[in-house]
């Protein structure tokens, strides 16, 4: 049913479109007529449908639908032919709403539907701005999910009306070009329907007794158009005149409603839809209350005519066409498919091939792509192409429901496989070779039924077991290599074993039987063993001793090319010039480190750092020494590394680690230092372990003191002036007695005591690094008293130069410091140990000393030796401090 109505200053029609609503009500008159006579829902005599019209044009429908009295259910079920169209065109009682496509009640789904278009026009009046549309299929019909509507015209706004609800804007539509036309094909393609004279958008119908699609539309600027900006007649568009409202490829849902459901329907057995034999009832989901009939198990037809239920014979066994064509494209379809008519053993198995290009297959009549049929597993893949909900819809009953893109099961009849095969000339399963087997199916609606029969080749067969000879043997001897541990034979659907012929073996990587190698005489065989053996024993020990010999010569040759390289016979020179230098540097063999070190065994590693890898060695003479394996150095720093060994092994102080010697065999040169046992600084620190030494606080001064004279010695004391580039606390070793021993001088430099500074490029460890030697590359001894001032900090606060704060993030130390320096005395920022075991004036004298190593101008620093003697004028004065209490104690214990 279809109503319009408008809303405005003035109403009125053209003379066109009063012809148009005198045709509407002569549809409805027909439609009241019809209602009269067959709207009581008595199902009409065999006799009567026999007399009914079947098909309209191209299209075929069932009952309960029909065209004319006592064909049909109920109005909803009406059908109109208008055989003025060519070819005729079929529609509901509306008039508006057409089919296009088969109605068939023998499908046997759970929601049958129909596939529809609808079209409507409505005039455009001078100065009415609102009009108002309602499409009304009938309360047997309901949508499901979104259908896609199209709106033409010229300015106005698309709205969904709901009982409820505020309405809903759908689109809107403004005026095209004046060269545009409503017949214009572009006007309608989904990518030129964008608003421009055309707009496109979802609604939805309205289920329920009252089912139907209300839609509003309000014009904007009417009054510009009507008056001046409009063209006008005769050369005015028809989009400016009407709006245009189309739905295609809509699905609608049908079922019976005359009762609310089955049990209300049985009661009454004269309106009783389901009149065949075999037929059953089920209510249905898609439109409440309502119900709907299905044939029973092993049954197909129309279960709302009488005997409309019988077995399925519809099947045929073999093509009643001759070459056909089996292949879409890439796609092969094996009978019991066909692409034409009469090459598919029924109709329910006819594809349609609409590209071999692309390999566009789909199921006839169905908009459902098909990507691969396998007739042996008796699946399909398929993917919906249609807009909506179609999805949910199977093909028929021979098929089962399917999602979006996934395989579907089919099967070729619904029979039994006991039942089809009494039928010769109907039986699907022709092959040699051959069996039935039943598909059962567990159904939202229906639970678990049987679906019907399918065929497949029997196991140690493959093919199709839809035609003759179709299923062949499979040779498993061919397609399985290696299923036999012997000999293969193939048989007629299976496969048997023999063991390999006398004097042959199965090989395993040829998986065959190959021939063996003659037998010797046992004697024969093991003199000529012995022999062989003891000759290739004789060759391996010569060979073995030969390898020996010549990769210690290469050893050799190697080793004194190393150390001619590694300016060797210049280090000999510069030790054997000096007096002192003999008694306190050895150039060690690397037979001597290796010994030393057992072959530099990863049990003997004490640690990885930044210049190289350190090994715990204990030399002939009983020494325990640490040997250091440098990281490449560059052969133009050769020289220059010589030098220094030289030098640093004079260096004679009882803070600084000593350096015994040094081994050039090897491509990088080995220090050999004075092994120190108790770690570092920095590990008693810093690592949490309940077996670490604690330091008290005159440890911790007694410590940086003994540092601060070692530096002070490097500095300004020895021969020559060393800057040792990377002062930290994890190079500021303890002895047995936790001594202090500066160590590591892989980064040092020495300067001539006239020197102020040296340019190199720029080393260190983060967090200790001078500011002024990064941005300047200028190395100083004010250099190492910046990185000595973060050491303090380390043993004032008890955190590592990069520490994580409690906010989570990073922070380095000496900013950390001298931010808190300004904002919070220093006696609350410190360790608590410290807190405890200081005094209120050392804290804040070593935090004073601190604060001007690490001044960013190297200038305004203190030299080391002045850090050093300021440190030992608080020793003293603390141990003068201890002094005096004691004294003070002892006092009065006499008097007491």
């Amino acid at each position: 049913m279809m109503s319009v109505s408008c809303r405005g200053s003035a109403m009125g029609f053209l003379a066109h479109d009063v012809a148009l609503l005198i045709a509407v009500l002569i549809l409805g008159c027909a439609g009241a007529a019809a209602v009269q006579a067959s709207g009581n829902g008595t199902v009409p005599s065999a006799a009567t449908l026999a007399n009914c019209p079947k098909t309209c044009g191209n299209l075929t429908f069932e009952y309960p639908f029909g065209i004319g009295v006592g064909c049909f259910r109920d109005a909803d079920f009406e059908l109109i032919c208008n055989h003025s169209a060519q070819p005729p065109r079929l529609f509901l009682n509306d008039g508006n709403t057409e089919i296009i496509d088969d109605i068939s009640a023998s499908d046997g789904q759970s929601s049958p539907g129909l596939w529809v278009e609808f079209s409507r026009v409505i005039p455009i009046s001078s100065g009415i701005d609102v009009y108002n549309m309602s499409w009304t299929p009938g309360r047997s019909f309901a949508g499901l999910g979104i259908m896609e509507v199209s709106f033409t015209g010229c300015n106005f706004d698309a709205y969904q009306l709901y009982d409820l609800y505020p309405r809903t804007l759908i689109c809107t539509v403004t005026c095209p070009n004046e060269g545009i036309t409503e017949t214009d094909p572009d006007l309608y393609d989904p990518q030129q329907c964008n608003g421009t004279g055309c707009c496109r958008g979802g609604v939805q119908l309205k289920s329920g007794e009252d089912s139907s699609l209300n839609l509003q539309f309000v014009r904007h600027n009417h009054k510009l158009e009507d008056e001046a900006e409009m063209p006008q007649p005769p050369t005015r568009n028809s989009l400016w005149e009407r709006i245009k409202v189309q739905v295609k490829y809509a699905t609608l849902f049908w079922a019976v409603v005359d009762e609310p459901n089955c049990a209300a329907a049985s009661k009454n057995k004269t309106n009783y839809a389901c009149v065949s034999e075999h037929s059953t009832c089920t209510d249905n989901s898609m439109i409440s209350p309502s119900y709907l009939c299905v044939c029973g198990d092993g049954y197909f037809g129309n279960p709302y005519v009488p005997g409309g239920c019988s077995r399925d014979r519809g099947y045929s066994s073999a093509p009643q066409k001759a070459n056909c064509d089996r292949a879409c494209g890439n796609i092969s379809v094996p009978f019991p498919f066909g692409l034409e008519e009469g090459c598919s053993a029924r109709a329910e198995f006819q594809l349609d091939c609409f590209d071999k290009t692309f390999s566009k297959l789909q199921l006839h009549n169905f908009g459902m792509d098909v990507s691969d049929i396998n007739v042996g597993e008796g699946m399909m893949g398929v993917k919906v192409t249609s807009s909506g909900s179609n999805y949910l819809l199977s093909p028929g009953p021979l098929y089962t429901s399917s999602s979006l893109t996934q395989q579907m099961h089919w099967v070729v009849a619904n029979l039994s496989c006991q039942e089809a095969a009494l039928d010769i000339t109907t039986y699907a399963c022709v092959s040699a070779s051959s069996t039935c087997l039943g598909l059962n199916l567990t159904d939202y609606n229906y639970g678990h039924r049987y679906i019907g029969y399918r065929c497949k080749c029997e196991l140690g067969f493959q093919g199709n077991p839809y035609i003759a000879d179709g299923c062949q043997d499979v040779d498993e001897c061919e397609t399985t290599p290696g299923i036999c541990s012997g000999l293969c034979h193939n048989t007629k659907g299976s496969y048997y074993c023999t063991p390999c012929p006398h004097k042959t073996q199965y090989d395993t990587v040829q998986m065959q039987c190959t021939q063996s190698k003659r037998q010797k005489s046992l004697l024969l065989g093991i003199l000529i063993g012995l022999g062989v053996g003891f000759g290739v024993l004789l060759i391996a020990l010569c060979a073995t001793f030969a390898v020996y010999r010549w990769r210690r010569d290469v050893q050799k040759k190697l080793r004194r090319k190393y150390f001619r390289e590694n300016q060797g016979l210049l280090l000999e020179q510069l030790i054997s010039t000096d007096e002192n230098a003999k008694d306190k540097t050895k150039i060690f063999s690397l037979e001597d480190l290796e010994k030393a070190t057992n072959n530099f065994d990863e049990t003997r590693v004490l640690g990885r750092g930044g210049h190289g890898m350190v090994y715990k060695g204990i030399l002939s003479d009983q020494r325990v020494v640490a040997i250091k394996i440098s990281k490449v150095i560059e052969q133009t720093e050769i020289n220059q590394f010589i030098n220094e060994v030289a030098i640093l092994s004079q260096i004679s102080h009882r803070n600084i680690v000593r350096l015994f010697g040094c081994c050039l065999e090897t491509k990088v040169p080995l220090l050999v230092y004075d092994f120190v046992p108790n770690g570092s600084l920095y590990e008693i620190l810093h690592t949490e372990s309940e077996s670490t030494f604690c330091l008290s606080w005159d440890d911790c001064l007694r410590i940086a003191a003994e540092a601060a004279g070692a530096l002070c010695y490097l500095h300004s004391a020895a021969s020559v002036s060393v800057f040792h580039r990377d002062v930290k606390s994890s190079n500021i070793l303890l002895d047995a007695n936790y001594t202090a021993k500066v160590s590591d001088f892989g980064a040092s430099r020495l300067v001539s005591i006239d020197q102020t500074h040296v340019s190199t490029l720029v080393q260190g460890t983060f967090g200790y690094l001078d500011p002024e030697y990064y941005h300047t590359g200028q190395l100083n001894e004010k250099s190492d008293v910046y990185s000595f001032g973060v050491v303090l900090l380390e043993l004032l606060f008890r955190r590592e130069p990069i520490f994580t704060s409690e906010s989570g993030s990073k922070q380095n130390l000496s900013s950390y410091f001298l931010w808190e320096l300004k904002t919070r005395p220093i006696t609350e920022i410190v360790a608590t140990q410290v807190r405890e075991e200081a005094t209120e004036e050392e804290i804040e004298s070593v935090a004073s000393l601190a604060e001007m190593c690490l001044r960013l101008r190297g200038e305004e620093r203190p030299t080391m030796k002045e850090v050093e003697m300021a440190l030992q004028t608080m020793r003293t004065k603390r141990f003068k401090s201890y002094r005096a209490v004691s004294g003070s104690e002892l006092h009065q214990l006499i008097h007491s």
